[in-house]
């Protein structure tokens, strides 16, 4: 089942965050039906940088293309302002959609952007990015392939103007909405009344940011369609690695933290090293027993 189709099935889907091919076949392997690449979490991890504009296109791209190697799992990919205006826009949706990406997320903010949950974002005009949201629309090559239209105003122009801003998102031919932020359960509601019978509705749980924590299935009944957590796993690894280092360096070995990592075998059974062996020996032998093959070497 297409993402698409699992949409118009019903139900929300919850989509965690990933940022290379390793969190996205642990995602997989968890069970999840979506996956959101997160450009923040690729800031973060590739650049250890925030998210602040950082990111190129082109890099992005590479991780669209090594996690759809190793997964088929549907892709949500973020691609910030589309890296551009409407033309650059155009170039970002078929790379994307030629390297794997399953839906694309375009926002409203102007350049560079940064975190939706950062303070002194700007935007550009709404009908700019209703232009970008069709020049994304007229570019993908599969209608499979969905457009994701976020918009940042309730930070910038109030809520009011945010629902504004994605109904004429939606009109220029957005598959799902995403308004970004929302600050209370209040909020939520509204943006649920005023939008869900429109488009479905994705939003953001980001610990620590400006919208209320909720379970993805309380988020499921007030009418969003699509939740997702793109910064949790580096937040979970970031606290890990800097435990295991600080104890590295307190006792000079990994002793202490063993029971806190995978050991070198079950990290291989983890991402398939004697499946990926076996593959190797079954084409490496592939023929060689075959009747008459020593007398052709030996010819």
């Amino acid at each position: 089942m297409t993402l698409k189709q699992r949409l118009d099935s019903g139900g929300t889907i919850v989509a965690p965050g990933v940022y290379d091919a390793l969190t996205a076949s642990l995602a997989a392997g968890a069970g999840f039906e979506a996956l959101y690449l997160s450009g923040a979490a690729i800031a973060y991890t590739r650049l250890g940088r925030p998210d602040i504009g950082l990111v190129t296109m082109s890099e992005v791209a590479d991780v669209i293309t090594s996690v759809r190697d190793r997964v088929p799992t549907p892709l949500i990919v973020d691609a910030d302002n589309g890296y551009g205006n409407a033309l650059n826009v155009q170039r970002t949706v078929r790379l994307f959609e030629r390297a794997g990406a399953t839906a694309i997320q375009l926002e409203d903010q102007s350049f560079p952007k940064r975190c939706g949950h950062l303070r002194d974002k700007t935007l550009i005009p709404a009908a700019e990015m209703a232009g970008k949201v069709k020049a994304a629309v007229d570019a993908r090559s599969s209608d499979e392939t969905l457009i994701v239209a976020r918009t940042d105003a309730v930070a910038v122009e109030g809520f009011d103007r945010a629902v504004d801003r994605a109904r004429l998102y939606a009109e220029a031919g957005a598959d799902v909405l995403f308004v970004e932020a929302p600050r209370s359960r209040d909020q939520l509601d509204r943006l649920v009344a005023a939008l869900a019978a429109t488009r479905p509705l994705l939003v953001n749980m980001v610990e620590g940011g400006d919208t209320p924590l909720m379970p993805a299935g309380e988020l499921g009944a007030l009418g969003f369609r699509i939740v997702i957590f793109p910064g949790g796993i580096v937040r979970a690894l970031a606290r890990t690695a800097q435990a295991y280092y600080a104890s590295l360096a307190a006792t000079g070995s990994n002793a202490a933290f063993t029971d806190r990592m995978f050991d070198f075998g079950a990290l291989n059974a983890l991402i398939g090293t004697p499946e990926m062996l076996a593959l190797g020996a079954e084409y490496d032998n592939r023929g060689r027993d075959r009747p008459g093959d020593d007398e052709e070497d030996a010819a």
